[in-house]
C-alpha cells in the first residue's frame, strides 16, 4: 500500500480529485493507496444530509458522494483516505475494519474509546454525571468514518479529532446527531500528539489488520469510474 502524506491545509476539491484518480488506478489493478492529510476548513455533506443539518451561519458546503450526513474537516484533525480494493470484505465489514484501526490508534494513548451500537465512528461514553445545565454527560464522538465503494474500491475514509477547534461543529448538526457531543484527543487528555504522529499510528494500525492483503475481487474491464458508477455502495459515518 502506498502511503501518501499530503500535509496541511489541503483543499478538499483537490484531494477529492486525487481520490477519484487513484480509485480508477486501483480498480484497474494498481496498488492500494492511503492518503494522510489535514484539510483547509470545510463542511462536507454526505448523501443523507438534511436541510436542518446545514450551517446556521450560511457557511458554504461541499456535497459529496459518500454516505452519511454533514461534517466538518479542518486544521487539527487527521483525515485518512484509504483507496483500497476491498475484495469480498463487504462495505459493512470494511467500515468495521476502519473503526478497529481507529480504536487501535487511540487505545494506546489512554483513551477509553469504543463503538456505540447503532452509531458509526468511534466514541467515548458518557457516564451520566451532571454537567453544566443539569443534564447528564453525553456520549462524545472523537472519530468519524464515511466511505463509498464503487467497482470494489473504497474512497473517502476516516477523520480523527486530534486538536481541532470544536466550535466548528457547533454551526451544524454533525451526523444529524442531536443527543451526543463531539470531542478530541486534546480535550480528553489535556494535550495531544501531532496530527502527523496520529496519522502514522493509524497507518500502522490499518496495515496491521491486513488491509494490504485483502484479495481484490476480479474486476471486469468495463468497471465504471467512481464518478459514474450507478451501483456504488455507501455507508453512513460523519462527524
Amino acid at each position: 500500500m502506498r502511503v501518501m502524506r499530503l500535509g496541511r491545509e489541503v483543499d478538499y476539491q483537490e484531494a477529492w480529485t486525487l481520490q477519484r484518480r487513484l480509485h480508477d488506478e486501483v480498480a484497474a489493478g494498481g496498488e492500494d493507496a492511503l492518503l494522510l492529510l489535514e484539510h483547509a476548513s470545510v463542511y462536507t455533506a454526505g448523501t443523507s444530509t438534511q436541510d436542518a443539518d446545514l450551517p446556521t451561519d450560511g457557511s458554504p458546503v461541499v456535497h459529496v458522494d459518500r454516505g452519511g450526513r454533514i461534517t466538518w474537516h479542518g486544521p487539527g484533525q487527521l483525515v485518512a483516505y484509504p483507496i483500497v480494493a476491498i475484495g469480498d470484505l463487504g462495505v459493512v465489514d470494511w467500515v468495521r475494519r476502519l473503526e478497529q484501526a481507529i480504536l487501535d490508534t487511540l487505545h494506546p494513548l489512554g483513551l477509553d474509546v469504543e463503538r456505540v451500537r447503532g452509531r458509526a465512528g468511534v466514541w467515548l461514553r458518557g457516564d451520566g454525571t451532571p454537567i453544566l445545565g443539569g443534564h447528564g454527560s453525553k456520549d462524545r464522538k472523537i472519530a468519524q468514518v464515511g466511505v463509498r465503494v464503487a467497482g470494489g474500491v473504497s474512497t473517502h475514509g476516516i477523520a480523527i479529532n486530534v486538536a481541532p477547534d470544536l466550535a466548528e461543529f457547533s454551526r451544524i448538526v454533525p451526523c444529524g446527531i442531536t443527543d451526543a457531543g463531539v470531542t478530541s484527543i486534546a480535550v480528553e487528555l489535556g494535550a495531544a500528539p501531532s496530527v502527523e504522529e496520529v496519522g502514522d499510528a493509524f497507518a500502522a494500525a490499518l496495515l496491521a489488520l491486513g488491509v494490504a492483503a485483502v484479495t481484490p475481487a476480479a474486476v471486469p474491464a468495463s468497471v465504471p469510474s467512481s464518478a459514474s458508477a450507478s451501483a456504488a455502495a455507501s455507508l453512513e459515518a460523519a462527524a
